[in-house]
């Protein structure tokens, strides 16, 4: 893969963002990155993305018109294309990237632009003065307007037409009070040619409980504990077309099944990534209310083609235990050409239950240890940026992810701490940097061993 030339923002703030690598040998891949040269912009779509001539260079220019038109839902793609063809040759210039970050973030983001580049010892003068030159931006709505596909609601789908057989795909570990209302909520699903299989990993299984539930299903106890054993297991003993991921801690309207299908077909894509909330009533956020190309897999509320795990194969059970398994699929699946898209209408209620499941098995979070001689971050975390990034996008990840750490996780959403983790990193720099050596040891070990991905 080859990194996108881009805006520096985007590597410093969001370095492990699916679309700052650039798919090879793939042919036609979904994309953010516009060229005018080898892409175009739907006709239709031409009014959401605005042309901002206060850029210096023509690659900012459209640098920014791929970023709005992702952000908005335009569905760009990068038709057989070549990367070295499509990567932009010319530099951007220093006033390119604060117009850009003025454009699209809040102020503190500019401030701290500003300081990392200065503390990375670029042209002081320049950046000053680039800052300086650049006051008067105005930051933009970036989501606004947003691509609407009208058609969508009374499109007559084929597919559903054909009645795909679909395997809903569900690990449960000690949670029979709530993968019961799961089942309940697929009795009735108003799409009916689909499978259940359950990969049970509890201690001590009630089987029994299974019998009260008028499903095609098939449960298979498995001795060993892993949400990623179990997800392959689950796919090795699927028949189905479709793969739907579900989590036992959630639940869904009847529609669901039916939302995640039509949408595939809509848009022609590979994976439907569907919408989390976390409690009844929740209004889905501005950003994921409307169609675009998805950026993210969340194993607990997806439908896939089974001609996915055929080509890039299975989860990497590296990752079991640990994090970003579905991170990394989500990321293997882009880079190997397969349409994602992100969809407002197949949604769940994700309850994140206190008992059972992940909890179990390890952390919630990615950098937040449990224990003083923990790993900061969890290997599987490293293990996946050094796998797929350059050595400035890992550096990168980890500041970005490492400082918000240092602040509880009962606070994880007050921002105006943020700050204060930095002061907190410099009085406990030792422990931090005695925690990334050894997540750094043993996400080498894992390098070294290669990925455990099976095919099907």
């Amino acid at each position: 893969m080859t990194a996108a030339n881009s805006f520096l923002i985007l590597k410093y703030l969001n370095p492990a963002w699916y679309f700052n690598l650039i798919p090879e040998n793939t042919g036609t891949f979904s994309s953010c990155y516009f060229n005018s040269s080898c892409m175009n912009i739907p006709e239709d779509q031409k009014h959401l993305v605005k042309v901002d001539e206060r850029y210096k260079t023509k690659t900012a220019r459209e640098l920014d018109m791929g970023f709005q038109a992702w952000n908005r839902g335009v569905m760009l793609e990068a038709i057989d294309a070549d990367p070295d063809k499509l990567l932009h040759k010319e530099n951007l210039s220093v006033e390119d990237d604060y117009i850009f970050i003025r454009k699209f973030y809040k102020r503190h983001r500019v401030y701290y632009f500003l300081i990392k580049n200065l503390l990375s010892l670029r042209n002081p003068s320049k950046e000053i003065r680039a800052f300086l030159n650049t006051s008067d931006v105005q930051k933009d709505t970036l989501i606004h307007p947003h691509a609407e596909y009208p058609e969508y609601d009374s499109f007559d789908s084929p597919m559903l037409k054909q009645r795909p057989k679909v395997s809903v795909i569900i690990p449960t570990l000690n949670r029979y009070d709530y993968l019961k209302d799961v089942l309940q909520d697929l009795e009735v699903q108003d799409y009916s040619n689909f499978e259940i299989i359950i990969v049970d990993q509890t201690d001590e299984p009630n089987k029994d409980f299974y019998n009260d539930f008028n499903l095609d299903k098939k449960v298979i106890f498995q001795q060993g504990k892993g949400q990623w054993l179990a997800r392959n297991e689950a796919i090795r003993n699927s028949n189905g077309e479709l793969f739907l991921f579900f989590d036992d801690d959630s639940r869904v309207e009847k529609d669901w099944i039916t939302q995640h299908i039509k949408g595939l077909d809509f848009f022609n894509a590979d994976i439907s990534a569907g919408v989390s909330l976390s409690t009844v009533g929740d209004v889905i956020p501005e950003n994921y209310s409307f169609f675009r190309w998805a950026d993210q897999f969340d194993s607990g509320n997806a439908m896939v083609k089974k001609k996915v795990f055929d080509k890039v194969g299975m989860f990497d059970r590296q990752f079991d235990r640990q994090r970003m398994g579905d991170g990394e699929f989500g990321l293997r699946a882009y880079l190997n050409g397969f349409r994602s898209i992100s969809h407002p209408y197949a949604k769940r209620i994700h309850l994140k239950t206190g008992t059972g499941g992940l909890r179990q098995m390890g952390s919630w979070d990615a950098f937040r240890p449990k224990k003083f001689f923990s790993p900061r971050p969890l290997p599987s975390v490293l293990y996946l940026y050094r796998k797929y990034y350059p050595k400035d996008y890992v550096a990168n990840a980890l500041i970005i992810g490492m400082l918000p750490s240092l602040i509880p996780y009962k606070w994880k959403g007050k921002k105006f701490l943020y700050p204060l983790s930095a002061i907190a990193a410099m009085l406990i720099l030792p422990v931090l940097l005695m925690q990334l050596r050894i997540s750094w040891n043993k996400s080498s070990v894992m390098l070294k061993e290669g990925d455990k991905i099976d095919r099907i």
